[in-house]
């Protein structure tokens, strides 16, 4: 497990930096709109666990198209576009409802879960792709990640060797308070790098907030998806990264943090 988990990552993050740093924002776009077309199966294998009818191409189709231009307008540094996508969406599938409820009473509950999708992976991602497009949008990606995979990389191994104590068992027992801690440690410690050496306009406490702020929230998001994945009796969301399960097992705590970021990025510093 340690073992794929480490090949994988010493291979994909090599790859994963040099498409932030040498990819143009098209192609960046592309890969984000991949990512979020990817991670939106995975979420339905999960909330639609009970009806094989419902995870079939036919249902799930418009979520697709609507996830992937979520992210795809991004790419035209809009977030009102962005915005307009989110509820256009909403918009269909209300459409969608009306036509389906005859035959289907329990359409509404596919609905719902196909617009959190939306919420949940198409809008954060897209967050994600503004970022990229704003001044120094590379690095602050680059550092996004660096808080996010950091704090998680820390509390997972925090949480194997010195965790005792339970942080919330119903949803995960295998998460303890000592790896949380742990990594919000390291997120507080990329963001004092960061800002050391590489951010003096920005204040320190502002900075500082903001890391530790973004490895809460992200933790926020790692166990919402576990509570998904309790519900549905499923370990992980995928299989398609040796070691880590999902794409959305990787990046489920990125999905909580990018709002926050992007808030920070535009509106404070």
């Amino acid at each position: 497990m340690h073992l794929s988990r480490w090949i994988t990552g010493l291979i994909a993050a090599p790859l994963l930096v040099l498409l932030i740093v040498a990819g143009s924002l098209q192609l960046f776009t592309l890969f984000v709109a991949g990512a979020a077309i990817v991670a939106l199966w995975e979420y339905n294998r999960i909330v639609f666990h009970f009806s094989p009818e419902r995870k079939s191409l036919l249902y799930l189709l418009p979520e697709y198209i609507f996830g992937a231009l979520t992210v795809l307008v991004a790419g035209t540094s809009s977030p009102e576009w962005v915005l307009f996508t989110v509820f256009a969406s909403l918009i269909g599938f209300g459409c969608y409802s009306l036509f389906r409820f005859k035959t289907d009473p329990q359409v509404a509950g596919m609905v719902a879960a196909q617009v959190q999708g939306i919420v949940y992976i198409a809008l954060p991602l897209a967050l994600i792709v503004l970022i990229r497009s704003v001044e120094a949008g590379t690095f602050w990606i680059l550092a996004l990640l660096g808080i996010i995979f950091a704090g998680d990389t820390a509390a997972y191994y925090t949480g194997s060797y010195m965790g005792k104590h339970k942080l919330c068992p119903s949803v995960s027992p295998k998460k303890t308070i000592e790896g949380a801690l742990g990594g919000l440690a390291a997120n507080f410690l990329v963001g004092f790098v960061l800002k050391l050496f590489f951010l003096p306009e920005v204040g320190w406490i502002s900075m500082l907030f903001m890391s530790v702020l973004l490895g809460a929230v992200g933790q926020v998001g790692d166990l919402f998806e576990s509570v998904l994945k309790r519900t549905a009796d499923i370990k992980d969301s995928g299989s398609i990264l040796p070691g880590h399960g999902g794409i959305l097992d990787r990046i489920d705590a990125l999905l909580f943090a990018a709002p926050v970021a992007w808030v920070f990025i535009t509106k404070v510093f």
